[in-house]
């Protein structure tokens, strides 16, 4: 036998007062104490930019904040935004997030391997096993779960936007698992903020 409660036996049918409109979900914003990073980036490398308007706990998106954990830019203007939390012996929260201004191929990366005596140079492509595109907050976001070099280790969504790679990625270890990281992830591109250079 089904039993509901109260509440739900007697029914709110007798409220008969139109019901309101759904409020419109809020556009996330980029939080101030991060904005000027990113922003200072984006006029770095004239190109638009992407800025998390949320975060992994403990982490945050504050460029030169506590977790920062380094922003490089190669002369070509793809960059590497990375944000860390390690705790010994083996925990991390990792996230990278990185741009590929004008180019919409993924990178190759360095697999160099060693055969008696003789090292192999070869390079591989840096985001591998793709699966299928997903669409998350308007953009058509493919996961890939075998990467190398920084994002070793990481799942890892990419996009494109008007001729320009861009990819967040998190890693998989304790204390998170692979399904936590996913919804991370999820969570982290539903959002993003685009900062647009400033000249």
């Amino acid at each position: 036998m089904l039993f509901l409660p109260a509440f739900l036996a007697a029914g709110c049918s007798q409220d008969s007062s139109a019901p309101s409109a759904a409020a419109p979900p809020q556009r996330p914003t980029c939080p101030a104490g991060w904005k000027a990073g990113w922003q200072h980036l984006a006029n770095r490398l004239k190109v638009p930019v992407y800025c998390p308007s949320w975060m992994p706990s403990p982490l945050d998106g504050k460029i030169g904040g506590a977790w920062d954990n380094g922003v490089s830019v190669d002369p070509d203007r793809s960059y590497l935004v990375s944000f860390l939390w390690h705790e010994p012996p083996s925990q991390d929260v990792h996230v990278n997030l990185r741009g590929y201004p004008g180019r919409t191929r993924i990178p190759r990366c360095n697999a160099d391997t060693a055969v008696a005596g003789r090292v192999l140079k070869r390079t591989v492509p840096c985001f591998s096993d793709p699966h299928p595109v997903r669409r998350i907050a308007g953009l058509a976001v493919t996961p890939y779960t075998v990467n190398q070099g920084v994002d070793q280790w990481h799942v890892l969504y990419a996009w494109r936007r008007r001729g320009t790679l861009y990819t967040i990625s998190e890693h998989v270890i304790k204390p998170l698992t692979y399904r936590q990281v996913v919804r991370n992830l999820d969570r982290e591109v539903a959002g993003l903020v685009l900062i647009a250079p400033r000249a």
